[in-house]
């Protein structure tokens, strides 16, 4: 019996049909399989988790119907993706895979190889398609700014009708199989392109207009930024798509819109710049940046701080409150992600690769390009970043005077009024909640940071440092000629954009 010939999309980190450039290519040489692989072992990787899974879950049930009305719904499967794809060989004629370019962890990178060989063993072509402004064995940093412009100038790409293919699509499972986390972990996103279409409007027309200005507070922040990163991490809204729309926005805007539309689109470039540096040093995920930050932090951690860390009760209570509020919610604004990483690796002394595995399980958006860079870069290991320690009882008294955001999410220091409940310590309430329902600081957090710095920096004055330091700037500084204040600004762009 003769096989029906398909071309197979697989889809990974772009969960969505319009401007999805890999569809689009497949259909038009022939009838499309859409293919999602839930795979096991990813889902038990320390660095997946259930709320990953969840917004993955609800973008999936959302691209199936898609799908669906372009006339073939999704195909689910599940297990590792070369026995998926040997299995529909045996049912189809596969004559070419096509899947975007996916800068991912190391797992997915060396399933990529395995991916690969069988590809080629098996004489099938398959054919990656950027997605975004990364660009796979790039020899030069030079030029890649303009070329990322160019890149986001560039008409979306309309969904293609499909035609039809007999065969069983399967439902989306409730999760994985043999997953070591629970579904019932804090407060979820829903995941989905409605959702991230619904965020990226609302941010343009309403809510971003305090964008600039209340980025960096916990309780505004949550409103004004776009919380578009978990769609763009996950795909369900394309890069192209935001980065058009901001520049739509921008040619009209007047007052406060202007700064801050200037300043989302500053972070949008970022977004693939950082990505970037993961696509051409793998070994980020993993090894310091810059060799000679290597034993300068104990490789086991300090499980006690690790642990006290994790579960908010360092003592520091916006640290506290914004580890709490992120387990809750899976998100953080970008400054209180670089506080916290700041804290971790500085004033607790912890190699970054625990801790960083830990916000990588907690973000929803998620982003290995981005978060290791950024856990790197937070940790004063990177070697070309400035040593940045956050101090923080400042960011408390700076981002949040009046102490609400403490107080909602630290229950326990709910009696102590105003501005002192960032150094509870000191109030007269002390006795009655320090070491009761509240822990004294684990640290000093002055004579901690202290210590760290000297540490950090005595490292920097060796010829040798300075020399491996240029070898990195070359290969991952941006080239992008901005003035002062706007680079600044652009820096502390720290993780997904939010």
């Amino acid at each position: 019996m003769q096989k029906t010939p398909v071309q197979i999309v697989w889809f990974k980190r772009d969960l969505r049909v319009h401007d999805n450039a890999a569809l689009c290519a497949a259909a038009e040489v022939g009838p499309v399989l859409p293919l999602y692989v839930i795979e096991p072992d990813y889902w038990s990787l320390s660095d997946s988790s259930a709320r990953h899974w969840r917004f993955v879950r609800g973008s999936l049930i959302e691209l199936n119907t898609a799908l669906a009305e372009l006339g073939q719904p999704l195909i689910i499967r599940e297990g590792s993706v070369t026995e998926v794809l040997a299995d529909l060989a045996s049912e189809f004629d596969i004559h070419g895979i096509w899947s975007h370019e996916e800068t991912g962890n190391d797992w997915t990178f060396q399933r990529d190889k395995l991916v690969g060989h069988w590809c080629k063993t098996n004489g099938i072509p398959w054919r990656e398609v950027p997605q975004n402004g990364v660009v796979r064995r790039l020899r030069s940093r030079n030029g890649w700014a303009a070329r990322w412009d160019k890149t986001m100038s560039r008409a979306q790409l309309t969904a293609p009708m499909l035609r039809p293919v007999t065969i069983e699509p399967k439902s989306v499972p409730i999760s994985p199989k043999s997953c070591y986390f629970s579904l019932d972990q804090g407060l979820e996103k829903t995941g989905g392109r409605a959702e991230g279409l619904n965020l990226l409007s609302s941010f343009l027309t309403t809510r971003g207009e305090t964008y600039r200005s209340a980025m960096s507070n916990p309780i505004e922040g949550e409103y004004a930024c776009s919380r578009l990163s978990p769609h763009l991490a996950w795909g369900t809204v394309s890069m192209k798509e935001a980065a058009q729309a901001t520049w739509h926005a921008q040619r009209s805007a007047t007052g406060k819109w202007k700064g801050s539309l200037s300043s989302f689109s500053g972070r949008l470039h970022w977004h693939c710049h950082f990505i970037q540096k993961l696509e051409d040093e793998p070994r980020l995920e993993w090894q310091n940046l810059h060799p000679a930050y290597d034993g300068l932090r104990p490789s086991e951690p300090d499980q006690a701080r690790l642990d006290a860390w994790r579960n908010g009760e360092t003592g520091l209570p916006f640290v506290d409150a914004c580890m709490r509020y992120l387990a809750a919610t899976g998100w953080l604004n970008f400054r209180m992600r670089a506080m916290v990483a700041s804290v971790a690796a500085y004033h607790l002394w912890l190699d970054w690769r625990a801790p960083g595995l830990h916000l990588a399980r907690m973000f929803t958006d998620y982003e290995p390009g981005i978060h290791w860079s950024q856990i790197q870069m937070q940790s004063g290991t990177t070697g070309i970043n400035t040593v940045r320690i956050y101090n923080p009882i400042k960011q408390g008294l700076d981002q949040d005077p009046t102490g609400d955001f403490v107080r909602r999410w630290i229950p326990e220091l709910g009696t102590i009024p105003g501005a002192m409940v960032h150094t509870p310590w000191k109030s007269d309430q002390a006795g009655k909640v320090l070491d009761r329902s509240y822990p004294l600081p684990i640290v000093d957090h002055l004579s901690a940071a202290k210590s760290a710095r000297d540490k950090v920096w005595s490292l920097r004055k060796d010829a040798s440092f300075k020399k491996a330091a240029q070898k990195i700037v070359t290969k991952h500084a941006s080239r992008q000629n901005r003035p002062k204040r706007k680079a600044a600004s652009a820096q502390l762009s720290l993780f997904p954009e939010n």
